[in-house]
């Protein structure tokens, strides 16, 4: 695998930044604000990690360091850990069934109910027992915790791996690589955690099983790229934060699997054809489909990928003169995607090229 000297140094000070920050975030107490949160502001912070569109079509853009911004359509509003924000470094953001809004970030979890922020104390069950249920809501911590939050309308649990059980691989000692850096719920309810260097887990409301493939472990170089997205495609294939493989899933069967793994074939991944582009280091950030069934991802320092199940296409964005550093893509209800990045802002796909949005 040939990777050259840019792009290692922005995968290895991205590492860097998801793995240690809000590893010594003091632990906080349950912030409530009255009135009216929040100052009107009349532009974007340039590093905006997360995108987000509630039920009422606000959008939601979560910043790394500035909190995190509303747009109604008309105005523009920034709200801080002044007006309760765990911290103003925003990770992810959800919605639960009823609007409240949800932020996840290395200083805990957020939960805005449209008046006021309330950060929710996580609560650990004393026989760490996990559950699954069709509304809970799912956050990772920044990756700073072993194991995953779970959300469930009343109580914020932190749920951890059982390490005995697992019997950590003699290669990936340190528990740390069990930190999970992303979560998504697949076309059957079912949760999947990606981890810095452990793999990829999934769990069915019943048990936790893994996928422990070289691709999803610390590399040879000692990099950790760490499973930071996943995503099933249109065919029921999961792709696990690169683009070396697929894996087709089987249903867990009692007989035949071993307890702890999931059963599962290995396809080929995507092989570009001589003439088209070619991702120089196979692992992106953030995937998602659009509405015709392709596959985009984002890389940080080598561009935007749009994959149609035969060729793939690179959409490369510059501003004053350097590359625009891509950290998430999202798709909103309206179909449109946008693109989150960590020194241009954002912007928004018209049909043919990325463009700068300016609320």
């Amino acid at each position: 695998m040939r990777v050259t000297t840019k792009l290692t140094l922005c995968l290895s000070i991205l590492c860097t930044l998801l793995s240690c920050q809000g590893q010594n975030q003091p632990e906080k107490t349950a912030m409530q604000t009255e009135g009216s949160p929040g100052k009107t502001v009349s532009a974007l912070d340039s590093r905006i990690w997360v995108i987000f569109q509630d039920h009422q079509d606000n959008f939601w853009f979560g910043s790394n360091g500035s909190g995190v911004y509303r747009y109604d359509g008309q105005n523009l509003k920034q709200f801080t850990s002044e007006d309760g924000l765990a911290s103003n470094q925003i990770r992810g953001i959800q919605e639960d069934k009823t609007g409240n809004v949800f932020f996840d970030t290395p200083g805990g979890v957020s939960k805005f109910d449209g008046t006021t922020f309330t950060t929710l104390q996580p609560v650990k069950p004393s026989d760490n027992k996990w559950q699954l249920e069709p509304d809970d809501l799912w956050f990772n911590g920044n990756g700073d915790i072993q194991g995953a939050y779970r959300y469930d309308g009343k109580t914020l649990y932190h749920l951890e791996f059982d390490l005995k059980k697992l019997k950590v691989d003699r290669e990936n000692p340190q528990s740390s690589l069990y930190g999970v850096f992303s979560t998504y719920k697949d076309s059957k309810g079912n949760i999947w955690l990606g981890t810095l260097g452990a793999g990829v887990c999934r769990y069915d409301g019943n048990v936790i099983t893994w996928i422990r493939e070289k691709d999803l472990f610390v590399l040879d170089d000692g990099r950790a790229p760490g499973v930071r997205a996943m995503i099933e495609d249109k065919d029921g294939h999961f792709w696990l934060s690169n683009t070396l493989h697929r894996y087709k899933i089987y249903p867990r069967n009692l007989m035949t699997q071993k307890e702890d793994l999931v059963q599962y074939d290995q396809l080929a991944g995507i092989k570009p054809r001589p003439g088209s582009d070619e991702m120089t280091f196979p692992y992106f950030m953030s995937a998602v489909l659009d509405e015709s069934e392709n596959l985009w991802m984002t890389t940080y320092g080598n561009g935007a990928w749009k994959y149609d199940g035969e060729k793939l296409v690179n959409y490369q964005i510059e501003e004053e003169g350097a590359n625009v550093l891509m950290i998430s893509i999202y798709k909103d209800r309206q179909d449109v995607l946008w693109l989150a990045t960590d020194n241009a802002g954002v912007y928004r796909f018209n049909g043919e090229a990325f463009e700068k949005f300016l609320p």
